[in-house]
């Protein structure tokens, strides 16, 4: 194995910052804007449209953390609103990705060998039970690196986060409490009512460290396909990214 735990777990921090980092930036914004949309239902209309026409329970399945009103209102509206459907939604959105990755990354080196090692990655991750990463994953490459350079780090990032989704279940732990313990100042953004925020208790921080170990034994398996000079790539240019996404776009979170 060339790659352990503790960097799977270091490169996920990595890709948690990158992937998201073209959700609310103004380019993104004035898309859904276009498309009769503010940005929190772009967010949701897009991310979740890859699921195609589905009921919002099934968003909400996939998404694992908002509230089911929430996903419900804004999922509904989006669809009123809007003069894209779900799956075209969800194509804008991705343009999106791609666009932020063309206006981030053009200089940054070794772009080729990035992208070739994640899309390794990408190949090699199992989809079961993980419904918003095979939706994303299924969406066509782009054809220039830099493009698909942020798309390869978004499907990543959901690769990631849905097989969390799981981890945090097969921990013993509610997804709306976990939420909230580990990410307070999201709590009232994702649907719930500030005061039923939960208190960590230590039975919560037993439960995430065991959840953040369970999800790095799911997503061990596909990133154990690459040799120490593709770790060492995708290690590196992430670290690159990082520092550009910075400069360039305030990252979200869910």
């Amino acid at each position: 194995m060339t790659i352990s735990a503790d960097e799977v777990r270091a490169i996920g921090a990595q890709m948690a910052l990158v992937g998201p980092a073209f959700y609310f930036t103004p380019e993104t914004l004035a898309v859904g804007r276009q498309h009769g949309l503010d940005g929190f239902r772009f967010y949701i209309y897009g991310r979740g449209g890859v699921l195609g026409d589905v009921e919002p329970a099934v968003v909400t399945s996939a998404f694992g953390y908002f509230s089911a009103a929430t996903i419900d209102r804004m999922w509904t509206t989006a669809r009123e609103r809007s003069d894209l459907n779900p799956r075209e939604a969800g194509r804008a959105y991705m343009a999106c990705a791609q666009d932020f990755g063309r206006r981030t990354y053009a200089d940054l080196p070794q772009l080729d060998a990035f992208c070739a090692a994640a899309g390794k990655v990408v190949a090699a991750a199992n989809p079961a039970a993980l419904a918003l990463f095979a939706g994303v994953a299924a969406e066509p490459l782009a054809a220039d690196l830099p493009a698909r350079a942020q798309q390869l780090v978004t499907v990543l990032r959901e690769f990631r986060g849905s097989a969390h989704l799981v981890a945090v279940l097969g921990s013993g732990l509610d997804p709306k409490r976990a939420h909230g313990v580990k990410r307070p100042t999201f709590w009232k953004p994702f649907g719930y009512d500030e005061a039923e925020l939960p208190q960590e208790t230590e039975a919560d921080r037993v439960g995430a460290a065991a959840a953040e170990e369970l999800t790095d034994q799911l997503v061990l398996p596909a990133f154990s396909v690459l040799t120490g000079s593709e770790v060492a790539v995708l290690s590196s240019t992430l670290g690159a990214m990082v520092e550009l996404v910075g400069e360039a776009s305030p990252a979200a979170s869910g």
